[in-house]
């Protein structure tokens, strides 16, 4: 069960929505999961997302790696859902702090799932926190990335097939980083 927690409309008509839940039982045309380079889905949220979704998953993300080498931060890679509520996952890989540059390539990651969903002709997206679990990114740091480059997306693809994009959070330390972050994007736009 996933409640909302904030929501913003945009100009666009598209809307973000940040939610606390299973993202693996949320019924989005797909949901992302955070990755790394060569789609091991060990830990995290990547193992609760292949145990839920079932083998084509792992199966899938080998023959993408085989055919088109280590998933990058910007071009992340998609599979089938197999027994998930959600027709695909997109598998974004997000940066470990300490590598350089993880602004950037967490950036790149929430945009290129964005833009991969829309490539796809996908209507919603479920995102987690990428890269605040295991790869050490800080959950504020994250979370004002997430906001000012899910805000871009929308003001720069207004015809866009994406027209949801929902964050969905599992913990309440990260949901609480991600409303703050949140509220300060949007201050006329109370948290729920």
């Amino acid at each position: 069960m996933e409640t909302v927690k904030a929501r913003q409309s945009f100009p666009s008509g598209q809307i973000l929505e940040i939610s606390k839940g299973d993202i693996t039982l949320t019924s989005a045309d797909a949901i992302v999961n955070a990755a790394n380079a060569q789609l091991m889905h060990g830990g995290g949220v990547a193992a609760a997302i292949v145990r839920r979704g079932g083998a084509v998953i792992p199966e899938e993300s080998r023959d993408w790696v085989r055919k088109y080498g280590p998933v990058t931060h910007a071009k992340p890679a998609y599979t089938r859902a197999g027994k998930l509520n959600c027709q695909y996952v997109i598998h974004a890989v997000g940066p470990i702090m300490g590598e350089g540059d993880e602004d950037h390539k967490l950036k790149d990651a929430v945009e290129g799932s964005l833009c991969l969903a829309e490539e796809l002709g996908l209507n919603t997206i479920a995102l987690p926190a990428i890269s605040t679990g295991i790869f050490g990114f800080p959950k504020e740091r994250a979370a004002s990335i997430f906001m000012e480059t899910i805000e871009n997306f929308c003001k720069s693809h207004l015809s866009s097939s994406l027209n949801k994009i929902m964050i969905m959070l599992f913990d309440d330390s990260t949901l609480e980083a991600f409303l703050n972050a949140f509220h300060n994007a949007f201050p006329n736009n109370p948290v729920q």
